[in-house]
C-alpha cells in the first residue's frame, strides 16, 4: 500500500503531564510519538466522521421519517397474515 506524502504540518501545544502521557502510550505500541499522534488523530477525525455521518439524516429522509410516524402506511396483506401467524404461534 502506498503511503501518502506528508507534506502538512499539526502542531499543538500540551501540558507536560500531556506529552508525558502520550510518550508513555507510543512506546507502549512500539511506535514514534509523531506516528503515535498522527494514528490516535485519524482514528478519532474517522470515527467522529462517521458518527456524524450516520446520525445525519438529509432533509428529504427526514421528511420521510417524520412523515411515516405521523401518518404510517396501512399494512398490506402479507404484514396482516404475518401478524395473525404470530398470534397463532405466541397466542
Amino acid at each position: 500500500m502506498a503511503t501518502a506524502a506528508r507534506t502538512e504540518r499539526l502542531d499543538a501545544r500540551v501540558s507536560r503531564e500531556e506529552k508525558e502521557m502520550i510518550e508513555t502510550a507510543a512506546n507502549l505500541r512500539g511506535t514514534s510519538f509523531s506516528d503515535f499522534v498522527r494514528m490516535v488523530t485519524k482514528e478519532a477525525a474517522l470515527k467522529t466522521i462517521r458518527e456524524h455521518e450516520v446520525l445525519t439524516l438529509s432533509e428529504e429522509s427526514r421528511r420521510v421519517f417524520v412523515e411515516a410516524l405521523l401518518d404510517p402506511p396501512k399494512p398490506n396483506a402479507k404484514l396482516i397474515a404475518a401478524a395473525r401467524r404470530l398470534r397463532q404461534e405466541v397466542g
